[in-house]
């Protein structure tokens, strides 16, 4: 599966990217498309067969899932 990941921080998504890359998931820096709106405008794509609640971290702002071109909101941590 694919998947999408915002951050709060610049730092945290580059931090993220090193981690998947270091668990052996395809990971990849890009900025944030302007739908999805971001704080750092960084975000992180990236492949795993992992279930992605075990990737999550409190620095992730959202994650979208990513298939046959559509995207689906799947982790939203901001505040309500």
């Amino acid at each position: 599966m694919e998947y999408l990941a915002i951050f709060y921080t610049h730092l945290r998504a580059v931090q993220y990217k090193r981690y998947l890359q270091n668990i052996g998931a395809s990971a990849e820096s890009m900025p944030v498309p302007r739908k999805y709106s971001s704080n750092c405008g960084i975000a992180v794509r990236f492949s795993t067969s992992e279930d992605t609640r075990d990737l999550i971290s409190e620095d992730i702002e959202k994650i979208f899932l990513l298939q046959d071109g559509q995207d689906r909101l799947i982790y939203n941590n901001e505040p309500v």
